[in-house]
């Protein structure tokens, strides 16, 4: 070791020095986005103490470091998904046509504000907000239509839903049964993570332990009644959007999943029953290697944690399958053609650090909801990097580089250092109830808004490279029209279901929440007897009540 380091020192001593003498470096710190100190050249003095089969394994074998499945994707490429909803759901049906007519491969359900809080069409907090930014679905009816057409047992659907993600489950189910799909069969996830509404995207409506319960009754149920479905994705991507850095994102997903795992686990699930079909959502950035390990360190202390800690003895249940999204936050309203290069390099990155399902954003979409023009070249991007450019015809390409080797381990020691602080704090759920995670990432915001402002980042077109343009895109505009013909098909779904069969499934839904049950089949039949999303969020705030977030100094 002492010879390697000699010759590191040599080269510096000689070499370096000869040539910055009459070419400096650039004055700029050299970081990543979120602030790690990168050295000028990693070598194998960066990881001489480095453990193949302890750190990186085979694919498909613990510690899963280089892919969870043993050909990654030479056997099968990553899903495709765009992320889509608006308007209508009829609107929304046919721009779901669209992109599987283009080659898409998995459906990502989007559905607007008052959906996502639990909020019917036709209340006051919904105006001004029915079908804005995302599909509205108020009741069953509603999800018969958007998935009108679509076999249920042939595509996977991801629908990013959380507070009342056990209601939209439930309509979910009930159009697979109506399209006389076997249940058993039928694939997809629920986002379903309620700590990081806490903690960062903030569409909350019941307080931490009723919302925990609600979604162990989920795991509970999938697990008995659906299979291959996975009941949440635990998701760092809006941690990420919210301005955490790439390790407090690792740090806080990871340790939201054990949380979950753990309340699972005091309820007396069996952990081997549930944990195979828990699944991850993760943000892919600009800095291109720092994500890739941010991946690669996420599914290493997965395995850890998993085999050693919660004492799984299924090898799936150590899996951390996740899917990515491209960075939202990344992507600038000025020179928006600019966002498709943004795009690419970090869908590159998410490919590369071994995502099961991949959502590229759309170059518009700082700017609307995106178009049909702009969405599909979002797809072909994916499609590109999938059939074009070789990526995927091996495993883990970048492992043993020195660089993101080192960096892997660095991403995995800091957030460990996360995950111990909020164990020794109790908890996550004791974590956020003290704004320690808030609190870390409102000051992450702030050093890198401070960062952009100085100009010590760059982005392009922004703060550098600016240039004076007019309107650059044809954007998608949502006619006021949508809330007029929703509220009019929900004041039709009111007046025409069985009114009896609609006010018992609610009171039996009441009953059983107090009493402490699983809460699914109650949900399903309510849903079944076309009672709203509303309706049935509020018949559980009657027994839950609503959660306030508590001033955090």
């Amino acid at each position: 070791m002492a010879h390697k380091s000699k010759n590191l020192k040599e080269w510096e001593e000689t070499t370096l020095n000869e040539f910055i003498k009459k070419r400096p470096e650039r004055k700029e710190k050299f970081t990543t986005i979120s602030g790690t100190e990168i050295k000028r050249l990693y070598t194998e003095d960066d990881i001489e103490d480095f453990d193949y089969h302890g750190k990186l394994g085979y694919p498909g074998e613990y510690p899963f470091t280089r892919g969870v499945y043993a050909t990654m994707y030479r056997g099968r490429l990553w899903t495709m998904r765009q992320f889509s909803g608006f308007g209508t759901a009829e609107e929304t049906n046919k721009r779901y046509k669209f992109l599987l007519e283009n080659g898409q491969t998995g459906l990502s359900v989007a559905f607007h504000l008052p959906t996502i809080m639990g909020v019917d069409s036709d209340s006051q907090l919904a105006k001004g907000e029915v079908g804005k930014c995302g599909v509205a679905i108020d009741a069953l009816k509603d999800m018969e239509i958007l998935f009108d057409g679509i076999d249920l047992e042939k595509i996977t659907t991801s629908m990013t839903i959380n507070a009342p993600a056990a209601i939209l489950l439930a309509m979910y189910v009930a159009v697979a049964e109506k399209q006389g799909a076997d249940i058993k069969k039928i694939s997809g996830t629920i986002q379903n993570d309620i700590l990081k509404e806490y903690i960062a995207q903030k569409t909350w409506i019941f307080p931490p332990k009723p919302s925990m319960k609600l979604i162990v009754d989920t795991f509970e149920w999938c697990s008995e009644n659906l299979p291959k479905w996975n009941s949440i994705s635990i998701s760092g991507y809006h941690i990420r959007e919210a301005g955490s850095t790439a390790v407090q994102e690792l740090a806080f997903t990871l340790r939201d999943g054990m949380e979950y795992v753990e309340w699972a686990v005091e309820r007396g699930l069996d952990v081997d029953k549930f944990a195979p079909r828990l699944s991850f959502f993760f943000n892919s950035h600009n800095d291109f290697f720092e994500e890739i390990a941010k991946f690669r360190a996420a599914r290493r202390i997965w395995a850890r944690v998993m085999k050693e800690r919660y004492n799984a003895k299924n090898p799936n249940s150590w899996k951390l399958r996740f899917h990515t999204q491209t960075s939202g936050f990344s992507l600038t309203a000025q020179q928006p053609y600019n966002n498709i290069v943004r795009v690419a390099i970090q869908a590159l990155a998410a490919v590369l650090g071994g995502t099961q399902s991949l959502h590229t954003n759309s170059m518009d979409e700082t700017l609307a909801l995106p178009s049909e023009f702009a969405v599909q070249i979002a797809l072909r991007t994916q499609q590109i990097l999938a059939y074009e450019t070789g990526v995927a015809n091996t495993i883990d390409p970048l492992a043993g580089s020195y660089f993101i080797e080192a960096l892997t381990d660095k991403m995995e020691k800091d957030a460990m250092e996360y995950i111990e602080k909020i164990d020794k704090m109790g908890g996550m759920v004791a974590a956020i109830e003290a704004g320690f995670p808030q609190r870390e990432i409102q000051d992450a915001a702030y050093e890198y808004q401070k960062a952009v402002e100085s100009k010590e980042k760059v982005i392009v077109g922004v703060n550098e490279f600016v240039v004076e343009e007019d309107q650059p895109v044809d954007i998608l505009y949502i006619d006021s029209g949508v809330e007029e013909k929703q509220i009019e098909r929900l004041n039709k779904i009111r007046k025409e279901r069985d009114k009896a069969r609609w006010q018992k499934s609610l009171q039996e839904l009441k009953n059983a929440a107090e009493k402490d049950v699983n809460l699914m089949p109650f949900i399903l039949d309510a849903v079944k007897a076309y009672a709203t999303i509303g309706e049935i969020v509020n018949t559980l705030k009657e027994v839950y009540g609503e959660y306030e977030e508590p001033i955090f100094i």
